[in-house]
């Protein structure tokens, strides 16, 4: 019963456009008239402006601002470090607003599909909000509801990704940045659909299902819309709760986030594209919850198996195969120079499945600085061989990874990450792969794949 009429209404995007506009515009001013006048940007300043120009808005804007900084080369490091700094803790819409939103996607009688109902959000975020509620079966319940407007509020906020993504070529042309546009708008409008988003939750429930380890939501399809996701609460303390716990325990936790994201990508080419610390919580059992499947990447079977040729590749040292390997993930004109430069941030990546013993994941990384020194040296470089398109495949692999680095310093893990991995591609076939993804989308009704563009049709 949503009423759709709110997600592309010509006023509220011209209003979004305001609001937002006002505040990128005038920075974007500032910066041309710099380089018509020859004089030279303050970078640290000027990414200081942007930060706390956006940070006076919330929506989508958040987010995609949120995104860009931990993508590795997406931006200057002294524009990702302030914009890592933004938070999307939206303030909660009130009752009112509630009651109306809830009658709008249930109809007039929704409070009686519910035993319980919490009127105070349990949880808001850059796109909704989160109520607690409880099933007349008994089941505790967490009610998602989208803010509304938010399809303007998407398509306005993406103008605006343009004019920031601009500044940034301006600058430094040595990474086309288009299709990391691409990509996060791609993302942010499938965010928006809460029924692909509930298809996707049972397709983790399904590729999850023989790891006792990690736990995903249920959906309840009959108090779900579009913009309303109703699922069972699960219970979980914040994963930093962990930091000075002891080191076993710490292990522990890191090795269920670790099969909990990988499992999917290297057995079903299914990856979660957020690793945000709220993404995820831990039980007294130390087994992890994962939440929130807005923003997950489906890739073809042959993008996972250049994954698994890479690595043999720098293990090896078999620079055929690691040009395969770049070749099928869609890079062209590769170069000696270019292999050499795509190596030093594949080497990073790499390095902690290389070694057979327990370490930490990189012991000279910062965990909120995690691939970040690692990133500029491979920008320099890129920067002197010329402009260089990363494939729509590698924002969201990156960002990945470096999230997950990122969480395993702030655990100081100890994990033999070699033996993990290992474990997890042992008898990987491309093949199997296609199989066993193309059967659990069908299984869980959300039809054919598109892979090429990691889309899903519901």
């Amino acid at each position: 019963m949503a009423d759709d009429r709110d997600s592309d209404r010509f006023t509220g995007r011209i209003a979004r456009y305001a609001r937002v506009g006002t505040a990128v515009g005038g920075l974007a001013a500032r910066f041309a008239a710099n380089r018509v006048l020859g004089a030279p940007l303050d970078r640290v300043q000027h990414a200081g402006q942007i930060r706390q120009a956006l940070g006076n808005l919330k929506g989508p804007v958040m987010k995609l601002a949120q995104l860009l900084s931990t993508i590795p080369d997406a931006l200057p490091p002294e524009y990702a470090q302030e914009l890592a700094q933004l938070q999307a803790n939206a303030p909660s819409m009130g009752w009112p607003f509630v009651r109306r939103r809830m009658r709008t996607e249930l109809g007039e009688d929704w409070r009686s599909r519910f035993a319980a109902f919490e009127e105070q959000a349990a949880a808001a975020a850059s796109l909704g909000q989160v109520h607690r509620a409880t099933s007349h079966d008994g089941r505790r319940l967490a009610v998602k509801l989208q803010y509304p407007d938010m399809g303007s509020a998407v398509e306005a906020d993406l103008r605006q990704l343009d004019v920031v993504l601009g500044l940034y070529r301006a600058y430094d042309r040595s990474i086309d940045v288009s299709e990391i546009r691409h990509e996060l708008a791609d993302r942010l409008r499938e965010e928006l659909d809460y029924g692909l988003e509930a298809g996707r939750m049972r397709l983790y429930r399904l590729m999850l299902a023989q790891e006792p380890a990690v736990h995903v939501p249920e959906p309840l399809p009959e108090l779900s819309t579009r913009r309303l996701l109703t699922m069972t609460w699960l219970d979980g303390w914040p994963i930093l709760n962990f930091r000075q716990a002891d080191q076993e325990t710490r292990n522990r936790i890191a090795i269920n986030l670790f099969r909990a994201w990988y499992v999917p990508f290297h057995r079903y080419g299914v990856i979660h594209g957020d690793p945000h610390l709220g993404n995820y919580s831990v039980r007294d059992d130390l087994t992890i919850n994962l939440l929130d499947f807005g923003c997950v990447r489906i890739f073809p079977a042959r993008f996972v198996g250049g994954v698994i040729d890479l690595y043999k590749a720098l293990r090896d040292g078999d620079e055929a195969l690691a040009v395969h390997a770049y070749e099928t993930w869609g890079f062209t004109g590769l170069t000696k120079e270019l292999i050499e430069t795509l190596n030093i941030w594949a080497s990073f990546v790499y390095s902690p499945l290389m070694e057979d013993r327990p370490r930490l994941i990189n012991a000279a990384e910062k965990p909120g600085d995690y691939g970040r020194e690692q990133a500029a040296r491979v920008h320099a470089r890129l920067r002197a061989l010329g402009p260089v398109r990363p494939p729509r495949e590698f924002v969201f692999m990156d960002r990945a990874a470096v999230g997950l680095g990122g969480v395993f310093l702030h655990l100081r893990a100890e994990v033999n990450w070699y033996r993990l991995f290992h474990d997890i591609i042992e008898g990987f076939d491309v093949d199997a792969l296609d199989r066993a993804q193309r059967e659990a989308l069908a299984a869980v009704g959300l039809g054919p794949e598109a892979p090429e563009t990691g889309t899903m049709q519901s």
